[in-house]
């Protein structure tokens, strides 16, 4: 961990999944203070945390089982504290993955189904851009820039219900070819992208640091 005073604690969660150590400099870049590590009691002590992932829906969601990861999302988020996933670590979040005609429970943050791309050309992998919506803090800055992607699976319809009670999530879309999918998040303390802003460089990097100024005064 690095040790820079007031600067935001930032946990990455270490559950076998993503590129962590990426992750991990990157949001020390950004500003944060950072700790790798699959600990539930750290995890939910910090300021702010990461969920990286790569890999199959169904593998990483066994993974966070064994280190109660779910249960750290979802115990945070009850009280207000941020998270943030990034590529698979998104896709989690969701109700349910499909892979090779398995279906595998997801964390349940939002309604949706994880899916295979329907673009003639899969996996997804390069730069493009994005269509966020107005008013995003995630984007601030940012809108127009590109960043990286590597994916096979998405989310193409979006559930969630928005009314008078309920503030509508802040949902950002991406094409590849004719597919249309969700490529970032922003839903309270729980945002999520599908790209990597590790790998995205100075636009990720700004994305970074947008997150970390919402976790000031944690």
């Amino acid at each position: 961990m690095t040790s820079t005073p007031g600067a935001p604690c930032v946990v990455v969660l270490d559950y076998g999944f993503g590129n962590v150590r990426s992750a991990v400099r990157a949001v020390e870049r950004a500003g944060a203070e950072v700790e790798l590590t699959a600990s539930f009691d750290r995890a939910l002590a910090a300021d702010g945390l990461v969920v990286p992932g790569v890999g199959a829906f169904a593998a990483c969601m066994q993974g966070l089982a064994e280190v109660q990861g779910a249960r750290a999302i979802g115990r945070r988020l009850a009280g207000g504290r941020p998270v943030l996933g990034i590529c698979v670590g998104m896709q989690v979040l969701f109700a349910e993955g499909v892979e090779h005609g398995v279906t595998t429970a997801g964390c349940g943050e939002w309604p949706g189904r994880v899916e295979r791309l329907r673009a003639k050309v899969v996996p997804h992998m390069g730069w493009n851009t994005v269509d966020p919506p107005a008013g995003s803090q995630m984007f601030a800055g940012i809108a127009a820039e590109r960043f990286f992607f590597v994916h096979s699976y998405g989310v193409h319809d979006w559930l969630q219900p928005s009314g008078e009670r309920i503030a509508a999530p802040r949902v950002t879309w991406s094409s590849h070819g004719s597919d249309r999918f969700v490529s970032a998040v922003e839903n309270g303390p729980l945002w999520a992208t599908q790209f990597h802003p590790e790998k995205s460089g100075d636009a990720g990097a700004r994305l970074l640091r947008n997150w970390l100024d919402t976790l000031r005064g944690c």
